[in-house]
């Protein structure tokens, strides 16, 4: 019982951070441009400002749609992976209420059955993440190259002496005021070198509709 139940809580565990991941979208590495900056803007100026890097990708417009479109992307999965934990969970449940009531046969059965939903569930988590994390990364490449860009001009033309990523990891910044910050206004200037175009998020909407195809009649109920 003990096996059963640590089985079904490491699923619901998985399953949570793939949808926390899916929701994040494009925010998981952001880190990846937090060195690039730093050498922006080469001259005698002593001006320093900070940038959220994280922030400025999502909060950009072309951010923004890449991230309703990962989101509608992988929906379906998403739904194959809560259809299938459920399966799980309402197996778990009838092992549970049946104690004492089941032939031994009968529940050995379950029992197997069990363990082998969870193990597919483990390998659709596996292959989700992978998947997700490929395309963060491909959404991140694309704006971050750009938006890396826009900020070494930015901080030339500004007389920056250094621009730092306050949302990096490796660079710890106990204190910044908001009046060196300037995500919004890289923000504001990828915007305008990288618009979107017109109707680009409507294809966000229609490619959610794949969903409905996991809700399969549940399979764990024998």
């Amino acid at each position: 019982m003990n096996s059963r139940l640590l089985t079904a809580s490491r699923s619901r565990n998985m399953l949570t951070l793939t949808a926390a991941l899916a929701a994040a979208c494009v925010l998981s590495t952001g880190v990846v441009w937090a060195q690039a900056p730093a050498a922006a803007g080469s001259s005698a100026s002593s001006k320093v400002g900070v940038i959220s890097i994280r922030q400025a990708i999502v909060t950009t417009a072309e951010g923004k749609v890449a991230s309703a479109e990962l989101q509608s992307q992988f929906a379906s999965r998403q739904n194959e992976i809560e259809n299938l934990n459920k399966q799980i969970s309402d197996l778990q449940q009838r092992l549970t209420s049946s104690t004492g009531k089941l032939s031994q046969e009968e529940e050995a059965r379950l029992r197997q059955q069990g363990q082998r939903l969870a193990q597919r569930l483990d390998r659709m988590n596996t292959e989700y993440q992978e998947d997700v994390n490929a395309a963060q990364a491909d959404v991140i490449d694309r704006i971050g190259r750009k938006m890396v860009d826009v900020l070494d001009r930015y901080a030339r033309e500004n007389g920056y002496a250094v621009v730092l990523d306050s949302s990096a990891q490796s660079t710890p910044i106990l204190y910044a005021s908001t009046q060196i910050d300037v995500t919004q206004d890289i923000v504001r200037l990828y915007d305008q070198a990288y618009p979107v175009k017109a109707g680009a998020t409507a294809p966000a909407k229609p490619a959610a509709k794949p969903a409905p195809a996991a809700s399969q009649p549940p399979a764990a109920k024998p």
